[in-house]
């Protein structure tokens, strides 16, 4: 199975990249499914056809589903949560108020991530084709794992010991029930659920993230600033898709300028993502949405290409932390000699300069306030440590 990510500004075209996508893995034959975990679904207004929040076959080999994080909440959560709103009501706490401070920090976003544990345990499905909500969602949907694994062993661990103290007084004492070992044991389950997802999703063989920008520097920015976390966490992305590249046929003088900025823009992508290969869709005279204009963005994409191919191996650079409470970034140069590099930093963000070319690294907030404390090329890589400044 493959799993496939595509991750961006909102408002870049991710949804309808992942439908062209799952389009043309279906239409080679392919068994997949295209699931959408964003808030606002446009998924099925793309595929131009009504979906819901279990996977419904639109087409041969294809099937979609708009993930909603209620339905998933109440499939996945629902035993133990009413539970607890049980307790806080009968504590004098309105109904409405306790289902919402009963759902576990994140859980909401992690519901999502129980789906894809789901088909590939089933494996009923070839190929996994996630349309993502926009970038700063995904990252923290992309995180959970970690901020999960504290509050069950910090909070539910301690409650769970509590229950077995407290669950033959619960009843005169607390007017409840207290919820059992097996209701207890479900949640565990849900949390060792979480972390194997993170697993599979930072699978290089399995998964592969990418990443979904339209040629303007606002945008390229932002998605810069995304793929420096995503490799922070473990994540491969393994391609840049550029959306709505104006053709060179348009020959219209009203576009001329735009398309001077755009072409300007796209030296500013490789410079940003390396050697990561880049994709490009054009921009349509119409919307995209239906079979037709969807087929049309994945010949442009992919022409006879396999999506679910692995497009890119390794990572163009890894920001590795240190016991010292430093960090290492290092960057593959595979090709470079010592003496073509040249680094410049600015607070947030370090350039490399290597001959004639030069790469542009966004740094994550934790490094802003370090300072590079030196920086050597070894093994055909650049490793520059950061470190507290002394």
């Amino acid at each position: 199975m493959r799993i496939i990510v595509h991750t961006g500004k909102g408002g870049v075209g991710k949804t309808s990249i992942s439908a062209a996508t799952a389009l043309r893995c279906a239409e080679m034959g392919m068994k997949t499914i295209v699931i959408s975990t964003d808030t606002a679904h446009s998924l099925g207004d793309s595929l131009d056809m009504a979906i819901g929040p279990e996977p419904i076959e639109l087409r041969p080999n294809l099937w979609a589903q708009e993930v909603d994080a209620r339905y998933s909440m109440d499939k996945y959560w629902g035993t133990f949560q009413k539970y607890m709103v049980a307790l806080f009501t009968k504590r004098g706490v309105q109904d409405i108020v306790a289902e919402e401070v009963t759902i576990l920090p994140g859980f909401e976003e992690g519901a999502h991530l129980l789906w894809i544990d789901k088909y590939v345990r089933e494996g009923f499905y070839d190929v996994l084709i996630v349309d993502a909500a926009p970038t700063a969602e995904t990252l923290r949907l992309l995180s959970l794992p970690d901020v999960t694994r504290w509050w069950f062993e910090r909070v539910l661990t301690l409650t769970k010991g509590a229950a077995k103290v407290l669950r033959p007084i619960a009843r005169p004492l607390f007017r409840a029930e207290l919820p059992d070992e097996e209701a207890f044991n479900t949640v565990e389950q849900l949390f060792q659920t979480l972390d194997k997802v993170r697993a599979l999703l930072a699978d290089p063989q399995l998964s592969s993230m990418r990443l979904v920008v339209n040629p303007e520097r606002m945008v390229i920015k932002e998605t810069q600033r995304t793929y420096t976390y995503l490799n922070l966490y473990g994540y491969v992305v393994d391609a840049v898709l550029c959306n709505r590249v104006i053709p060179d046929s348009v020959s219209d003088p009203y576009f001329q300028q735009w398309k001077d900025l755009q072409r300007e823009n796209m030296s500013l992508i490789a410079e940003a993502f390396g050697e990561l290969p880049v994709l490009k869709a054009p921009l349509l005279e119409r919307d995209v949405n239906g079979i037709d204009s969807l087929r049309r963005v994945a010949d442009a994409l992919y022409g006879e290409r396999n999506p679910s191919e692995v497009f890119f191996s390794g990572q163009t650079h890894q920001i590795i932390p240190l016991e010292n409470g430093g960090y290492q970034v290092r960057v593959p140069l595979p090709f470079a000699n010592r003496e073509d590099l040249d680094l410049y930093r600015s607070a947030d963000e370090i350039t490399l300069r290597v001959g004639p070319y030069r790469r542009n690294i966004v740094l994550p907030h934790a490094l802003w306030k370090l300072e590079i404390e030196d920086a050597r090329f070894e093994g055909s890589a650049l490793n520059i440590h950061f470190a507290a400044k002394s």
